[in-house]
């Protein structure tokens, strides 16, 4: 097993590899409450902390690559600890372990089950948000411990807080962090004697995989809407229509809710009412938001086959993180074993630490804190976490548990 400090890089598909995959992302796609960003804080526990796949430094080289990309950054971060784990079968038996789950509730309730539809405001649904503000804070404390160990990156760190708190924005948070790492280059890369080495080279095969799949993005970008316009076969439309989604948006799974209501409520393929009643539905299950286009997809097509539309939606909307991720990471790897990029990242990385710390104030915390018995609950939880080392699974439980007795 790759040491903790060595960079990561992608193992050939072994049958121990698969079986890591299997064990640590079957857990995490029926544990992963809380929304993305609680979804790094998982992900930093698992494979950062507890099974060391990779070091702290890595996993925020991982976090601001996909950072950088359109799509579900949590679900890219799975596809590439996959990759680097067991190859392109670990990314794809990852990224079907941690979506499938929460895909097939959405399925189900797109079927009727009625009783789904007053989930987010039961209480243990509510314990699970209080578990992923523990989640995150802990990730948080754990990151800024090595990742700002200096004053330049605490400050930094710091800057990037209050600006983004005062101009809050996806697209500004691709812009703090390359600011971050511009700031970092023109700091450290006089400063840096040594560069850690990949722990195994990035074969010329893995680079044309790679531009093929961004040839793949771009081209499916380009080519659907022209074919969707030239023959109005539903199929096709509706491909289109959650891949331009998938491709284009910025900041996570909520950013991506307008642009799938713009697409399927004006057609008419849904009405409103149907769109926030899954809405509603997917804020009550594990893994990521974009599982919506699951139930989108079985919703709009009735029927004993409608779950067939279902995955159709599902497969369009992740098939762009999907070839951009893969495209971007073998290129990623070759570059961050450069002086100049090592410097960069050491500013991006600070950088990262104050996104995150802003999304734990907002989304996680504004959306689960209401009053003083919630903010008791977090801060037990986060004992829980950092003094009685509870798993993190054990945690999602047990807050399930005193979020339905208490609240």
């Amino acid at each position: 097993m790759t040491a903790a400090s060595d960079a990561p890089h992608s193992s050939p598909p072994t049958r121990a590899g698969l079986r890591e995959v299997w064990a640590a992302f079957g857990k995490l796609g029926l544990t992963s409450f809380g929304g993305p960003v609680a979804h790094l804080g998982y992900f930093r526990s698992e494979f950062v902390t507890k099974r060391r796949w990779l070091s702290d430094a890595d996993f925020a080289d991982l976090v601001a690559l996909c950072q950088f990309l359109p799509g579900p950054a949590s679900s890219q971060m799975v596809f590439a600890l996959g990759t680097l784990r067991a190859g392109l079968p670990g990314a794809l038996l990852a990224s079907l372990l941690f979506t499938l789950p929460s895909a097939l509730l959405m399925i189900m309730f797109a079927y009727g089950v009625s009783a789904l539809n007053d989930m987010a405001r039961a209480g243990w649904i509510h314990g699970l948000k209080l578990a992923a503000v523990a989640v995150v804070a802990q990730a948080l404390w754990g990151m800024s411990r090595t990742l700002c160990t200096d004053w330049p990156r605490r400050v930094l760190c710091g800057l990037v807080t209050v600006t983004l708190l005062l101009v809050p924005g996806a697209l500004v948070q691709l812009g703090v962090i390359a600011v971050g790492g511009l700031l970092g280059w023109c700091w450290y890369h006089r400063r840096m004697s040594a560069v850690p080495k990949l722990a195994a080279p990035v074969s010329r095969r893995s680079h044309l995989v790679a531009a093929a799949a961004l040839g793949v993005f771009f081209l499916l970008l380009v080519l659907l809407p022209l074919l969707a316009a030239a023959y109005p076969y539903k199929p096709l439309q509706v491909f289109d229509s959650f891949y331009r989604s998938g491709s284009l948006v910025f900041g996570g799974g909520h950013v991506v809710l307008p642009l799938l209501r713009a697409e399927v409520v004006p057609p008419g393929w849904l009405n409103n009412l149907q769109f926030l009643a899954g809405y509603g539905a997917a804020q009550a299950v594990p893994g990521p938001l974009f599982t919506f286009s699951a139930y989108l997809g079985t919703a709009m097509q009735p029927g004993a086959y409608g779950w067939l539309n279902g995955l159709w939606c599902l497969l369009a909307i992740f098939l762009p993180a999907w070839l951009l991720i893969a495209g971007a990471l073998p290129f990623w790897q070759r570059l961050r074993g450069k002086v100049w990029a090592q410097a960069f990242l050491r500013g991006a990385n600070a950088a990262v630490v104050g996104v995150l710390l802003v999304a734990l104030y907002q989304p996680v915390i504004t959306e689960s804190v209401f009053n003083l018995r919630d903010a008791a609950l977090a801060l037990w939880a986060l004992v829980a976490l950092i003094f009685w080392r509870l798993p993190p699974w054990a945690l999602v439980l047990t807050m399930a548990a005193l979020g339905q007795w208490l609240l």
